[in-house]
């Protein structure tokens, strides 16, 4: 059997049902997943298979697929056992992801008669880490950093017992032979130690406003108290992340509903043994400090799912920030070492543990769209389950990814194997992590790439890579075309759709960048169907920070010689007071001097913002077009003109010179914010369905796939899938993998992979 199937009490399960069934055999793990051999009745055996993958399936278990083999009777055989693992083979097996702590072991957590009474590291075969802390597979404890620790008498009893839930759960331990924790303060000096005077300590300096760095499941948080301005500002101060919005943790679901709204879907989420920070629409009350997640309308929280969150929580505390544990944009640090070199002038104490964390791995991120939960940013508790292919790769293969939010892939056999967020290329720390984490990935599943698919884009710092390594064969993939693709195979399909890709930035088959796409699309190919009308860019780079770039561009291009900075001082003037760089960047354009044509949808959104009144400069990714998204009202229907240009034997061209000049018309008569962008929304909801239906129109197909990071907007998400499915179209959205760049791997894999079995 293959899947999710060690690590997560799988084989206990099947000793019990076969025992239960009287039947006899063996169970072992093995690089390909689970071998399970039976001898007894046929009708038992049938018996065996449904109720195993039913019924009887352990909470964590993801069966992908089994083979069922006729083989001759061991003569003599009598009983069903466990066997060792073996080692030996392609490695194929799944590994599973580090998950929540189960109610049960949080019972025990507890119970004052229990030996693992208020222990941090209690863990089963239903819950705990995996992923982070496993070197090779097989999944056996010799495997991970847990060899470490020799189990006592009493936890190796019940590792050994079949019957228990602990039996070959590979972290267990117990305060006489496990993990420990203690409390250190800037020099890494210990300053208590004893789980219950390090967590109480602990707890006293959060409510004091101190910020303390915990050393979690895939590596540190920095928290502070929530609800304390000064010190969610102070964190901010030393951390130098002085915009973007913070994550927090809360105990419970009544303790999030104090601050958000949490429907059934969201309850879920946060509920599920993935545990990942949800963002929620928040309470117009919400004590929580404004410094937490100013400018939006929705916070980022998760629930405790280790049991020292647990623990420390029960001290009392309300809300915590919860970021990762890093200066601004660096990798996550797990090592103790590290996080006192590199986190001294950014924590005042710190709670470490001595589990190593052999992989570090970030909290994962969803919202909700259409009612379902959607990955912004797939990590912890989702990572390295791979997405399944219904062909089989004939060659190994590396996807490089994208540059920003980078994940990279992983193609063996019919495995689509996309690691964790790694971040952005551009910082050297994390180009490292980026190199370092491929080779360890590849080790870890054994995968020797032949092939190597990567983005168009030549300037990538992954394209480089690529380009730099020894393969038989490098496969550019266009960066819109893997957006859709990621879609495509996400549902198990090769297409052709109607592809919608919007997103900031995108290398094009022309040597412009793309950001606003209608494509026919299949993992084969691509068509360019149509795209938003191209705008000059200036400034290359600093276009995709300072808003005023692109607004000159867009409003010289909705205007055209009608366009003066003389006109528009009532608007330019409070977003560039510089008079001399709005000449110059006017100048620019005009004589396209360090410029690029752009159809890029994300630069549009950062120019409305500004044009409202939102902010002058992304201070980090998408900064304006969330701040756009959270003042758009539900329920408004008006909307702005638009047009649809056609040219013979060119794409079909979308105009925004009739929104932007209503949009400027609405400003000039003080329209209220909202409204402003709730019409600028839906606008682009009703622009992208114009196109999909001429698209339709031209090829009968009625799918439609949505993606790139722009589709990160939920209310533009949820309005274009309703129009669609209104005008009579099949969506397909990203929800197991981020609709941003965070996504582009798997679609350059699926593509390379697809190519790859057509022989082309």
């Amino acid at each position: 059997m293959k899947g999710r199937v060690q690590g997560v009490g799988f084989r206990p399960a099947v000793h019990r049902l076969a025992v239960l069934l009287e039947l006899n055999g063996f169970v072992l793990n093995d690089t390909l997943g689970v071998t399970i051999e039976l001898q007894g009745q046929a009708q038992r055996i049938d018996e065996f298979l449904k109720r195993l993958t039913t019924l009887d399936r352990p909470p964590l278990a993801e069966i992908k697929s089994w083979e069922v083999l006729d083989i001759p009777v061991s003569e003599g055989e009598k009983g069903f056992t466990i066997r060792k693992s073996q080692a030996e083979g392609a490695v194929l097996s799944e590994v599973s992801a580090d998950v929540a702590t189960c109610a049960d072991c949080l019972s025990e957590l507890w119970n004052k008669k229990d030996f693992r009474y208020r222990y941090p590291f209690i863990n089963c075969t239903n819950c705990g880490p995996r992923y982070s802390i496993i070197k090779t597979i097989p999944y056996d404890r010799p495997n991970t950093t847990m060899s470490a620790f020799e189990m006592c008498a009493a936890c190796a009893a019940q590792y050994h017992d079949v019957a228990d839930r602990r039996f070959h759960a590979q972290p267990v331990a117990c305060p006489r032979c496990g993990p420990k924790v203690w409390l250190a303060d800037r020099t890494g000096k210990p300053l208590l130690t004893g789980n219950d005077e390090v967590i109480a300590e602990a707890a006293r300096l959060l409510r004091a406003g101190r910020v303390v760095a915990i050393k979690g499941v895939g590596g540190f948080h920095l928290a502070c108290d929530a609800l304390n301005n000064d010190a969610v500002l102070r964190l901010r101060q030393r951390k130098r992340r002085d915009y973007k919005p913070f994550a927090m943790m809360a105990a419970s679901l009544d303790a999030v509903r104090k601050y958000a709204l949490v429907d059934r879907a969201a309850e879920e989420a946060l509920m599920s043994p993935e545990s990942p920070i949800v963002l929620l629409s928040r309470k117009p009350d919400a004590a929580i400090a404004p410094a937490v997640a100013e400018g939006t309308s929705t916070l980022g929280f998760m629930l405790c799912y280790a049991p020292l969150h647990h623990l420390l929580f029960a001290e009392g505390l309300d809300v915590l920030v919860m970021t990762s544990g890093n200066i601004s944009d660096e990798p996550l640090i797990c090592r103790n070492e590290l996080a006192l070199e590199r986190l001294s002038d950014v924590a005042d104490a710190f709670l470490m543990h001595d589990r190593e964390i052999y992989r570090q791995v970030d909290d994962s991120i969803v919202h909700l769209v259409a009612g379902s939960p959607v990955l912004l940013r797939r990590a912890r508790g989702y990572v390295p389950t791979p997405i399944y292919m219904a062909e089989k790769s004939p060659q190994d293969v590396l996807a490089a990814g994208a540059d920003l939010k980078n994940t990279f892939c992983l193609v063996k056999q019919n495995q689509l194997i996309l690691s964790e967020h790694i971040g952005d290329l551009e910082d050297a720390e994390v180009y490292h992590h980026y190199v370092r984490s491929i080779e360890h990935l590849k080790g870890l599943f054994e995968v020797q790439p032949q092939v190597v698919a990567c983005d168009l884009h030549p300037g990538y710092l992954s394209t480089q890579y690529a380009e730099s390594l020894a393969a038989t064969r490098v496969i550019e993939v266009q960066h819109h075309w893997a957006h859709i693709a990621s879609v495509l195979a996400e549902h198990e399909l090769a297409g052709p759709v109607i592809g919608l890709a919007c997103d900031g930035t995108g290398y094009g088959t022309d040597g412009a960048i793309w950001g606003c796409e209608c494509m026919i699309a299949s993992l084969g190919g691509f068509e360019r169907f149509g795209h938003l009308s191209y705008y000059p860019l200036a400034g290359g780079d600093r276009a995709s920070q300072e808003a005023i770039r692109p607004l000159v561009s867009l409003l010289r291009q909705a205007y055209g010689e009608h366009f003066t900075l003389a006109e528009f001082t009532w608007l330019l003037e409070r977003i560039e007071p510089d008079h001399k760089k709005l000449r110059l960047t006017l100048e620019q354009i005009d004589r396209g001097i360090n410029t690029v044509n752009t159809s890029s949808l994300g630069r549009v959104f950062d120019a409305v913002a500004a044009m409202i009144g939102l902010g002058e400069c992304n201070h980090f990714d998408a900064q304006l077009p969330m701040f756009l998204e959270s003042i758009a009202q539900p329920g408004v229907e008006d909307r702005y003109e638009y047009d649809l240009h056609h040219r013979s034997g060119e794409p079909v061209q979308l105009s925004l010179r009739k929104t932007l000049q209503g949009l400027a018309g609405d400003l000039r008569r003080s329209e209220a914010p909202a409204i402003v962008s709730t019409k600028f929304h839906n606008t682009l909801a009703e622009a992208l369905l114009a196109m999909a239906k001429e698209a339709r129109e031209s090829t009968r197909l009625e799918t439609t796939a949505l993606s790139g990071g722009v589709f990160c907007n939920r209310y533009l998400a949820n309005r274009l899938t309703l129009r669609l499915k209104q005008e009579g179209f099949a969506v397909l959205l990203n929800r197991d993998v981020p609709s941003n760049d965070g996504g582009i791997a798997l679609g350059q894999a699926a593509i390379a992979a697809h190519i790859l079995n057509q022989g082309t």
